[in-house]
């Protein structure tokens, strides 16, 4: 199949990109095809060898065997190195149409199109992308955006769409290549406006952004502020979430608020869980040294938390300094849904304080 759509395309398109499923597996065809369409042979590439080798020795691996045939590369083309696997990519230029064949594994071949593809493009190629914006928020669904934005007139050249992840929902606005920036701004604008609070970034509009833990940590470590996080229902994957950032000085998970005081000297209150949770978090304060202090209790019980059609009431408290924020959270859903969303609340209730937005919500 990619020979006779490499024999097929290489007339008509300037550029064909290849993104091979599994690169080193006995099944995978994508280099042989590719001799075998242009009539060139293999060629054992020791670079690539080596790359690989050291691959699994800097883990203390021994190489499988089948990963040696990802060292095999048609003849003339140029390694695309993978600092991130094992699998390196390839291009080679035939007729005028210029081939790029990048491994299947989506974090390697996400790093190898932006940072080995994407730059190359613009040498190559004379291009008239299209502009993007990405609106980013979090505690709104798809339908709840939408309905939102249907008093906004959307110019009949822009293209409107969106993005649903379990982190957050992204609005796009895909703009023409020659579409006037201060007119982007502005629609931009209104659709932030339209959303609120909810929106934690804006992509696209020259400012480097990325996702909800990525907003809070240049919020963080440009404030030289320190977290001390205590955690329930998210079952420590807030503090997962978080994971090398200097500022969480110190995270404790809590399996149910009947079990705070195995690590805490705060016995909690389950018929008060905010005034709990206030006490719990001017105990950490003392005793982790942090600035700002992140509390996370629920309401419900353990049978609750695993019932896929049962609620749980999620009690986020923020310290910060003497003063208390706090939100509740109504979360159904399975267990790993659960734990996700009140990871994330608790983490949205520390990103609004950051950035001045409404922390009753």
């Amino acid at each position: 199949m990619t020979s006779s759509f490499c024999c097929r395309t290489y007339r008509s398109e300037p550029i064909v990109v290849f993104v091979p499923v599994a690169w080193a597996y006995s099944d995978d065809l994508t280099a042989e095809a590719v001799a075998y369409a242009f009539n060139i042979p293999l060629e054992f590439d020791d670079i690539a060898f080596a790359q690989i080798s050291r691959f699994f020795a800097n883990r203390n691996r021994t190489m499988p065997e089948p990963n040696r045939k990802q060292a095999m590369l048609p003849q003339g083309a140029e390694r695309i190195d993978n600092e991130w696997g094992t699998a390196p990519g390839f291009s080679l230029q035939y007729g005028r149409c210029w081939f790029v064949f990048l491994p299947g594994v989506p974090l390697e071949m996400k790093h190898l199109f932006q940072e080995c593809i994407l730059p190359k493009l613009s040498t190559r190629f004379l291009l008239q992308p299209c502009q993007l914006i990405t609106i980013k928020t979090l505690g709104l669904g798809e339908s709840a955006i939408q309905e939102r934005l249907n008093s906004i007139e959307i110019p009949a050249q822009v293209q409107l769409g969106f993005r649903a992840g379990a982190d957050e929902v992204q609005t796009k606005l895909l703009f023409p290549f020659d579409y006037p920036k201060t007119a982007m701004s502005i629609l931009a604008a209104r659709f932030a406006e339209q959303l609120g609070d909810h929106v934690f970034a804006i992509d696209g509009l020259g400012e480097i952004t990325g996702d909800l833990v990525f907003e809070i940590d240049k919020l963080m470590t440009s404030g030289k502020y320190t977290l001390a996080v205590v955690e329930t229902a998210s079952q420590g994957l807030l503090a997962a979430k978080c994971v090398g950032s200097e500022w969480l000085l110190s995270a404790i998970f809590e399996q149910s608020i009947a079990s705070s005081g195995q690590n805490l000297t705060i016995e909690a209150d389950t018929e008060n869980l905010m005034a709990s949770a206030k006490a719990i978090a001017v105990d950490m304060q003392k005793t982790s040294g942090a600035e700002f202090v992140l509390v996370q209790l629920y309401a419900g019980d353990h049978k609750t938390l695993h019932d896929k059609d049962k609620s749980i009431v999620l009690y986020n408290t923020l310290l910060t300094g003497d003063n208390f924020h706090q939100a509740t959270h109504s979360i159904a859903g399975p267990i790993k849904r659960k734990q996700n969303q009140a990871a994330l609340l608790a983490l949205d209730l520390l990103r609004r304080y950051l950035q001045h937005k409404a922390m009753n919500y």
